[in-house]
């Protein structure tokens, strides 16, 4: 990974029983390796050889990565401790696992090698048994499911897992895929070496060969009159680091405890007097192998040093990033307590306030945050809860015309009464309120929110000092919300307080008639052209003049009614007193401009008024929840729409002006005064000597952290001064 330095190193590949430990051992010349049947390298172990110098009087020795400051001179002990922690993480049940074992090896003997033993590679192949021994193949297909029946009883009591060859094909091309890594590709001889499943893979990740050394194990097992030469030379496989034979230990070799210095000696000697291989026997061996081994990893290691100095580099730098970031623990002392926690406050305050602002560089790509956030409570939440108010929609035509009566007390109104309409339309302006007051709280909790994301890993070394900055100016945004809320509360107040009906938007009483006039005329020829209809009266042979002069003398017959007291007929489907719409609104003659009764006509009128009170007398009472509007005037409709339609206006200019004021509170007496004096509250609260010390009691893990990442960075600059000497 980008975290990680991919060193050169030697990956040893081979299938089960190859000869893979063996290999190692006599690499090592040390018996240190588990052995027995079926996977017995279940984890990846990673050897690293060392060379002691030959002054050195100590004897060999090893050390494991997860034992520390512990050294193994037994190397009997050595393999029970890879047996131990094999099974202490890969469990006993034949599983593997990804997690290395770490080993060290110091001694005289070896050279400085890197070189990694992986899990054997599996594989049944029952095709390649039956071409081999030629027999009849329902014979090898019951032997076959017989294991295969064998293979799942063991299952069920815990043993090897079903897909273990996917496993460890996976891990193994984990390990040659890097670049870095050399490929130790072992085949044993009595195999078909074009079959080889550790050869197979490496060609598949190195198809050119330049990174594969192939070894090819067990030459004394091969049959009679049989040799390997054609391998071994690159005739039959190339390879650029061409093929190098071997003679293992055998079976009885291991029982006896045959010395390794034996074992290395009877394979010298088999190769010096083998007929094929003698020509070839100072290329044959552990020995040669060992140097032939360095000699790549040499090689190899030079070739990717400039990569890997460039590498380190750039991790260098992560790393001192990293450090910086954890603080340096000197600066604690007590002649510096003061000054850092003063510096522990301005960066506290630095950052809430750019994140209020967007200049934070730690600016998310993924969500909203900080002062974008509140510009979104403002102009999307905040605006559409507004726009959602609809009014009036909880005033009924009746809500209307009560209020209107009840404005004019025993009194009949010549105009629609103003009280009527600020009586109405304060409630609708008290709609506003709410989602007033919701914004404030949601700028809250969002200046709450930008508040404890606050904070460095520089901070975060310190949790006292961290949950108190966060405390401090908790307080500080609770302080701010009161007042906030109250002016804001005080907006809607200061609206229903006066109603502005000279407001320059506000249409009025004569716009509102005037837009009502245009709504109605356009409907009016409509409604006689049906009322028409209605009568019998053919509308193509009335033409229009004939409509106006009818209009004309219904409004005269009007006027002679209204003196006399006689009814005159009129024309069908026209209404004599409702042509004029100033009619609706100012009513007939007032009793002054009424003409003077004689003395009978007024006896006449008298005897007609007793009569009226006495049939009213008796007849008529107010029940509760009679509807009193059953049937009302086309004046009372037209005051109603004329109502409706001036509340509406008005309520919007309201609406506009909220939408517009309360933002601009919340920003000032919220928003902006919080961000311009945190720095001075933090200081006055927590910038004390008293307070000094339990501020800055450090985190346990946030100290460890730093250790660990103080000696990465150590580590890589003494291997960047080993790469850049080597270059």
């Amino acid at each position: 990974g980008n975290d990680s330095l991919d060193l050169p190193q030697i990956i040893t590949v081979g299938s089960q029983s190859a000869g893979k430990s063996s290999v190692l051992e006599n690499i090592v010349q040390r018996d240190f390796l588990p052995r027995g049947s079926g996977i017995v390298t279940r984890r990846p172990l990673v050897l690293q050889l060392v060379t002691l110098p030959t002054s050195a009087t100590e004897e060999d020795y090893g050390e494991f990565l997860h034992v520390p400051n512990k050294r193994f001179y037994d190397f009997t002990q050595v393999r029970q401790e890879i047996e131990q922690d094999t099974a202490r993480i890969a469990g006993s049940n034949k599983g593997i696992s990804r997690q290395p074992i770490h080993l060290k090896i110091y001694s005289k003997k070896v050279l400085n090698l890197t070189m990694v033993d992986l899990p054997g590679l599996t594989k049944v192949k029952i095709n390649e048994m039956i071409e081999k021994k030629g027999l009849d193949e329902k014979y090898w297909t019951k032997i076959y499911i017989s294991f295969l029946i064998f293979i799942k009883k063991k299952k069920k009591k815990g043993d090897q897992p079903a897909d273990i060859e996917k496993q460890i094909r996976s891990l193994v091309l984990d390990y040659i895929s890097k670049p870095n890594s050399v490929i130790l590709a072992v085949s044993p001889a009595n195999t078909d070496i074009a079959n080889s499943d550790s050869l197979k893979l490496a060609r598949k990740v190195d198809p050119a060969g330049k990174r594969t050394i192939g070894v090819i194990t067990k030459l004394d097992l091969m049959d009679a009159g049989t040799n390997a030469l054609d391998i071994l030379t690159g005739r039959a496989f190339p390879l650029k680091l061409g093929f190098i034979g071997l003679v293992n230990r055998s079976q009885q070799d291991i029982l006896t405890n045959k010395s390794m210095k034996d074992a290395i000696k009877t394979e010298e000697d088999f190769f010096q007097k083998h007929p094929a291989y003698k020509g070839i026997a100072t290329r044959c061996g552990s020995t040669y192998l060992a140097k032939q081994l360095n000699s790549i990893l040499v090689a190899h290691i030079r070739e990717k040093l400039p990569d890997m100095r460039s590498k380190l580099s750039a991790m260098i730098g992560q790393t001192q990033h990293e450090l910086a970031q954890y603080g340096d623990p000197a600066f604690i002392g007590s002649a510096h307590k003061g000054s850092l926690v003063l510096k522990m406050l301005t960066m506290f305050s630095t950052q809430f306030t750019a994140s209020i602002d967007g200049t934070s560089p730690e600016i998310s790509t993924k969500e909203l945050s900080g002062g974008a956030r509140i510009y979104f409570i403002f102009n999307n939440i905040f605006g559409h809860a507004l726009d959602a108010i609809i009014p009036c929609s909880n005033i009924t035509n009746d809500d209307i015309r009560t209020a209107i009566r009840n404005s004019t007390g025993p009194r009949c109104s010549l105009f629609v009464p103003e009280l009527a309409f600020d009586l109405l339309v304060r409630p609708q302006i008290r709609l506003l309120e709410a989602p007033s007051l919701r914004c404030v709280d949601m700028a809250f909790q969002e200046l709450s929110k930008i508040c404890h994301t606050c904070g460095t890993k520089e901070l975060l070394r310190f949790p006292k000092l961290h949950s108190k900055l966060i405390d401090v100016v908790s307080d500080l945004l609770h302080e701010r919300l009161t007042p906030t809320s109250t002016y804001v509360k005080s907006l809607i107040d200061l609206e229903c307080a006066y109603i502005n009906t000279n407001h320059p938007d506000f249409p009025g009483a004569t716009g509102a008639m005037h837009e009502l006039e245009k709504s109605r005329n356009k409907s009016r020829p409509k409604k006689q052209n049906e009322n028409l209809k209605m009568n019998g009266i053919n509308n193509s042979t009335m033409t229009t003049d004939t409509i106006r002069r009818t209009e004309r003398s219904s409004s005269i017959t009007s006027t002679t009614s209204t003196t006399t007291g006689t009814p005159i007929p009129t024309l069908p489907g026209t209404s004599p007193s409702k042509d004029s719409f100033l009619n609706y609104f100012f009513g007939g003659a007032s009793r002054t401009d009424r003409p003077v009764l004689g003395h009978n006509e007024r006896q006449q009128q008298n005897n007609m008024e007793g009569e009226l009170e006495s049939h009213f007398g008796n007849n008529f009472t107010l029940e509760s929840g009679e509807d009193l509007f059953a049937q009302s005037s086309d004046k009372e409709d037209m005051e109603v729409e004329l109502i409706r339609t001036l509340i509406i206006s008005y309520f919007n200019i309201v609406r506009k002006t909220i939408q517009d004021l309360v933002p601009k509170a919340i920003m000032h007496l919220l928003v902006n005064f919080t961000r311009e004096s945190v720095q001075n509250r933090l200081v006055s609260e927590l910038y004390r000597e008293d307070l000094f010390n339990d501020l800055l009691l450090e985190d346990s893990a946030i100290a460890a952290e730093r250790t660990r990442c103080k000696a990465m960075l150590d580590m890589y600059r003494k291997a960047f001064v080993i790469i850049s000497e080597s270059l």
